[in-house]
């Protein structure tokens, strides 16, 4: 989902300075507003509450609020990759989460799995269908905070025009 923000973002003018500007009304994901981006941008204004937010996304907030109560992450970063499958729009279907977290020193990845899916087992056996973990230790993240790039739907795509009339879409 996107918000409609405005934004100062800065140019790169000569010398590699920075010249503000102020860029009114972009659309960005919301996604992009969780993370610790690397892009100039300031926030200006945001025309939604965080209740008005929360309660639109009740499943990616269960898990965001189960990974943050039991691992008390120090990066935590929950995606909803609905988007790119043959979903309903708004779908709280298909997820990535980025947890960096001192609980999983001494554990294999594996186990930083398992963990992960044991404290989203609720959701997992309700309306999460797909679940990708990228669990680090602290030391792991700041050595490599890259976050590696989902796999393009393997299931029935929203770009196939077989899977676009079961879900009454055009594609």
């Amino acid at each position: 989902s996107d918000l409609r923000l405005a934004v100062d973002h800065r140019i790169p003018g000569p010398n590699h300075t920075r010249t503000p500007q102020l860029l009114p009304m972009l659309m960005l994901p919301l996604s992009l507003l969780r993370t610790k981006c690397r892009i100039p941008w300031t926030l200006v204004t945001l025309p939604y509450s965080r209740s008005q937010l929360y309660m639109e996304r009740p499943v990616e907030n269960a898990i965001r609020s189960k990974l943050t109560e039991t691992l008390k992450p120090s990066h935590l970063e929950v995606l909803n990759e609905s988007y790119m499958h043959a979903v309903p729009k708004g779908s709280e279907t298909h997820f990535k989460v980025v947890v960096v977290s001192e609980s999983f020193l001494g554990k294999s990845l594996i186990q930083r799995h398992r963990l992960v899916n044991e404290l989203l087992k609720d959701e997992l056996a309700g309306p999460v269908h797909a679940l990708s973990i990228q669990a680090k230790t602290p030391q792991q993240w700041e050595e490599n905070p890259a976050i590696s790039k989902s796999p393009a739907c393997m299931g029935g795509s929203k770009h196939d025009p077989e899977m676009g009339r079961k879900l009454g879409t055009q594609v």
